[in-house]
Formats: C-alpha cells, sequence, structure tokens
C-alpha cells in the first residue's frame, strides 16, 4: 500500500513540473493532465517504477533546458509554452482544413465548425434586450453575466476575448 502511495506522489510529481509535463497537440488546453502509461512507463517493461517517474521527470526537464545548464530560464520556459501553443494551432489548422488547400475561407470554417460560431442576426436578437437593432456595452455585459449564470460559472464576468482559465 505504502508502494501504491509513493507512486502517487511521484505521478503527480511528475505531472506538476511548472507546466511542463503539458505537451503534445492538444493535449492538456492549459490544463494539467495525466501523461500516457506508455510516456511514464519509460524502460517500456510493461510497469510504472520509482526509476521510471524520475526517468520521466528527468526528460521533461531536460527537453525544456535547451542549454543543459541545469536550470530553466524565463526564455527557455516561453519557448517551450510558444511551441505547445503553435503545435495545438497546426492540429487545429489541419482539422478545419477539410480540403487540404492549406487556406481557410470563412465558409470553409463555417462548414468544419457545423455551423457553431459567430451569427451576426442571431446574437443581435439575443443580446438587443431594447430592441433597437444594436446591442450596447450594458447589453452585451448583461448577456454575458446571464450566459455565465446559465452555465454556473463562478467568478465575476467573462467579456469579449477573455478566456476561461
Amino acid at each position: 500500500m505504502k508502494t501504491k502511495a509513493a507512486i502517487i506522489v511521484l505521478v503527480i510529481g511528475a505531472v506538476a513540473i511548472p507546466a511542463l509535463a503539458q505537451s503534445g497537440p492538444g493535449r492538456g488546453q492549459g490544463r494539467s493532465f495525466v501523461p500516457e502509461f506508455t510516456e511514464l512507463d519509460v524502460d517500456g517493461n510493461g510497469s510504472i517504477s520509482v526509476e521510471d517517474l524520475e526517468a520521466y521527470r528527468t526528460s521533461r526537464f531536460t527537453a525544456v533546458d535547451t542549454d543543459g545548464d541545469g536550470s530553466i530560464s524565463r526564455a527557455e520556459f516561453i519557448a517551450e509554452r510558444v511551441s505547445q501553443v503553435e503545435e495545438r494551432a497546426g492540429a487545429m489548422f489541419d482539422r478545419l482544413d477539410a480540403d487540404g488547400d492549406g487556406a481557410l475561407s470563412q465558409d470553409a470554417i463555417a462548414a468544419r465548425r457545423g455551423g457553431r460560431g459567430l451569427d451576426p442576426e442571431r446574437m443581435i436578437a439575443r443580446f438587443d434586450a431594447d430592441e433597437d437593432g444594436v446591442v450596447s456595452e450594458e447589453e452585451f455585459a448583461a448577456a454575458i453575466e446571464q450566459r455565465a449564470e446559465r452555465r454556473g460559472e463562478r467568478g465575476g464576468k467573462r467579456g469579449h476575448g477573455q478566456r476561461r482559465n
């Protein structure tokens, strides 16, 4: 039982390396994740040992410490995060580029998203509380707040362009 607890603590420690364990397209999305078993089974013997977890943690750190000085600088950390964002953005682009021509039209994006996205007429109709044909800043804020309440979001207002953590 103590061995299982120690392994769980080490897995959590390995995953908690300052946001560095988040790698690969679409994985993490800025949130914590659990690595694949095969990533943690470093020696490939079908089981995860303390040594595997230590090797995993070291390999993640070493991958980010590009100058090999034994510490991760701000620039190295940012470079790692930028690389992750580029991978995810590239994968997203590839999913949206249904015809594989390397370009996205508005129609292609709308088609791949199943018609979801900004529908100007629908947005105005839903947000325009006084029905004057336009949405004021106050109406916009109220609509966003109502949306947050419907979704059970806590912690204040989300405005245009803000991301949920």
